[in-house]
């Protein structure tokens, strides 16, 4: 709260301001209670109305509000708190940390809540089963009778005021913002079947409905636990990419002296040093020096490329062969992960504007409902019925109505799904991803790493050469010596072994001098050089060609051909140079493909084929696919991806064969298609229970029975796709 008053009254904004898309100031926040699409929509509406701002952006995962303003002139980040508080969602400075300890805190708290709800409504049944058993003509005097009742609301009231506080909460927050969400109709029947029980009982009445409430909430609470998890699963990828970040630079100052400083204190300008093994921390201009960069993670490309003085180099690829002094031209901030991170985040923003199918049902729901119990209410009323029937039909419209079979009906059928997926090697992230998944016609595939086994191969070559080859490759931190050495196995390495950048290797073999690398350096001839081989001789020797290659998974071809069975359209998009990559698009059997693409380009083709109508399912596992994974209407990385990548993905897929792809997709259509027979069972159980209550056949104790069944029914549905086969 002092955050917020700080925020609210600080004469100078510029403190929470930093820049944003084009330059604009923005300013994040951590908005707290926001949980389904209506709460975004009223938020970003709302703050996108004020004065100076340009856009307002939530994400629903993170609770990250990120609102950019015209210019700094007329950025006031006070109005936008304050607005934030009004509309009942109280709003502290964004910091991943709290963002992360406030999700876990919500999370202990629903599990609170339930095992409290599950406490009253086990013990309040000890109290209720002999109420039940009176009004099937057993022995139960009037006395006994109200000594039980006060015994129910003695346990059920502590517990439903304690467990219900999400909904009550929640409900208060959306009516101090004159609006009415789903928790309102779920509060105001939870409490109005406490006032009306606790008037029975005074009145010696013969019915009390205390257990009605309290498993109520116990129903719905499991709801909304389930929910949370599933959001937990999608938390923002774009902290842990950039923690991909090096922790830390080598500073090199005016004395030639070598400091070790974090990296958020590298400015423009500083010279840095870096050596064999590490991450190049920031953007940089090479000065001296010479290696090769393995940029795999950054643009897909399997090959290793030369790095010479003068040319730049981009933070986050990996140093190979040399030590390198370069000068940092852009701070952590600004460098090219930092900028995926962005595409990562605008991305995540924009997908969690996919409204579900429960939230686009309670669009209806709430209204409706309302309007039906007042209706009750006063029709009765002004029908000759006296106050307190009125309200006990006006209370059974409420209860049976309640959303309790609406809140189940996707979080069932998701947690369903999500345990078919698992068994099956898929884990689902996302709640919501079910149904973009179910939607997608278009399978968009990166190639290094998904389509093909993301590492070289040896092929061809003797056994005695490459077991001498390998006394050198074991010396080389490059992917091809690497992969030569794991061909032939565990054995020594090679005497006094020197690497020249970009080049090979050198050593001596019992004795004799020998060289691995390019064909130039090896002395095979420059004409005959490849970046998929390597040359191996010893001194005044003719030398030996080791070839690589990129081997497709197994059954890529056949997923392929399941896709494109089941209607959709397939893709190839990758960052790798055009050769490799269409000989991958033949072997796979897909004729769209885009070569040498940047992390931008991929995006770009992402949102191109969204913009013309297409629903894209992005299988990438690369930094360099992330924001495309992110822009995606679905998304799903190999185990084997960065975690980053499985992050930013809603499903995650292991083992080494394409086919989870198609058992996700078929999952996916046979989940919506269990959800959509909820919501039809739903209605039309509303549709024949609410006319009943309304007109008094039905009082609010059987209102909850029959509650109850709507809701064991949607489940008992939602079980059907565990045992499918």
């Amino acid at each position: 709260m002092a955050l917020i008053e700080e925020l609210s009254s600080a004469p100078d904004h510029s403190a929470f301001l930093r820049p944003g898309a084009g330059g604009r100031p923005a300013l994040e926040l951590l908005v707290k209670g926001a949980r389904c699409a209506g709460c975004m929509s009223k938020i970003e509406r709302g703050t996108a109305d004020l004065a100076g701002v340009a856009q307002a952006r939530l994400n629903l995962t993170s609770g990250k509000l990120t609102v950019t303003f015209d210019d700094t002139a007329h950025a006031d980040p006070g109005a936008v708190v304050r607005l934030l508080d009004r509309l009942g969602y109280p709003a502290t400075p964004y910091d991943p940390g709290l963002a992360c300890e406030a999700s876990d805190r919500e999370g202990r708290r629903l599990v609170l809540c339930l095992a409290v709800a599950a406490f009253g409504a086990m013990n309040t049944m000890m109290f209720s089963v002999p109420l039940w058993a009176g009004l099937f003509g057993q022995e139960l005097g009037p006395a006994t009778r109200v000594v039980m009742q006060w015994w129910c609301a003695l346990v059920a009231t502590p517990c439903v005021l304690f467990a219900g506080r999400p909904f009550f909460e929640s409900a208060w927050r959306s009516l101090k913002a004159r609006r009415a969400n789903m928790d309102v109709p779920i509060s105001i029947g939870v409490l109005l079947t406490l006032v009306i029980s606790f008037s029975e009982t005074l009145q010696h009445g013969r019915d009390a409905y205390f257990d009605a409430a309290v498993s109520l909430l116990f129903l719905l609470l499991i709801g909304r636990w389930l929910d949370h998890q599933l959001k937990l699963r999608a938390r923002s990828a774009a902290g842990d990419l950039l923690a991909l970040q090096a922790p830390a630079a080598v500073l090199i100052g005016p004395d030639g002296a070598e400091r070790r400083t974090p990296l958020s204190e590298v400015q423009v300008g500083d010279l840095l040093i870096v050596r064999p093994g590490e991450r190049v921390p920031v953007d940089g201009l090479v000065e001296s020096g010479a290696t090769e960069l393995d940029n795999a993670l950054l643009t897909g490309e399997t090959m290793p490329v030369s790095l010479r003085p003068g040319e730049v180099c981009r933070a986050g690829a990996l140093n190979l062969t040399g030590a390198i002094r370069l000068r940092a031209l852009a701070r952590s901030e600004d460098s090219a992960v930092a900028a995926i991170a962005r595409l990562v985040e605008a991305g995540a923003q924009s997908r969690s504007k996919y409204v579900q199918l429960a939230e686009r049902a309670a669009a209806i729901y709430v209204p409706v409902v309302h309007s039906a119990a007042l209706a009750t209410f006063l029709i009765g009323w002004a029908g000759g019925l006296g106050p307190r029937e009125a309200l006990l039909r006006a209370v059974a419209v409420l209860i049976i109505t309640c959303p309790c079979a609406l809140g189940l009906a996707v979080p069932a059928v998701q947690i369903s799904a999500s345990s078919r997926l698992f068994r099956r090697g898929v884990l689902l992230k996302s709640g919501a991803a079910l149904e973009r998944l179910a939607e997608v016609d278009h399978v968009v595939f990166d190639k290094t790493g998904v389509l093909t086994e993301g590492r070289p191969a040896l092929i061809g070559a003797g056994g005695d050469e490459i077991a001498l080859a390998a006394r050198l490759a074991r010396a080389s931190l490059h992917p091809l010596a690497k992969a030569l050495a794991a061909a032939a196995g565990p054995g020594p390495r090679a005497d006094d072994v020197v690497e020249t950048p970009g080049q090979g290797v050198e050593g001596a073999i019992d004795g004799r001098r020998a060289r691995l690398g390019r064909a130039e350096f090896v002395g095979a001839g420059s004409a005959a050089a490849l970046e998929t081989e390597l040359w191996f001789g010893f001194e005044g020797a003719p030398p030996v060609r080791f070839q690589f290659s990129d081997r497709l998974r197994p059954d890529a071809a056949q997923t392929i051909a399941q896709l494109k069975a089941r209607g959709l359209a397939v893709s190839i998009i990758s960052g790798d140079a055009a050769s490799p990559v269409a000989a991958a698009a033949q072997a796979a059997g897909v004729n769209d493909w885009r070569a040498c693409l940047t992390p931008v380009g991929k995006c770009a083709i992402v949102d191109d084929l969204q913009a013309k109508g297409a629903r894209v399912l992005m299988v990438g596992d690369g930094l360099n696919d992330m924001g495309a994974l992110a822009r995606a209407h679905a998304a799903m990385a190999p185990g084997a991806a960065l975690d980053a990548s499985q992050n930013a993905a809603d499903l995650v897929f292991s083992g080494d064969n394409l086919s989870a792809v198609v058992e996700a997709f078929d999952i996916a259509r046979q989940a919506r298609r269990l959800a959509l027979q909820n919501f039809g069972f739903a209605a039309a159980y509303n549709l024949v229970a609410a006319p009943a209550a309304m007109l008094g056949l039905i009082n609010p104790f059987l209102a909850a029975l029959a509650m109850s069944g709507s809701s064991l029914a949607v489940t008992l549905n939602a079980l059907r796709l565990r045992s499918r086969r």
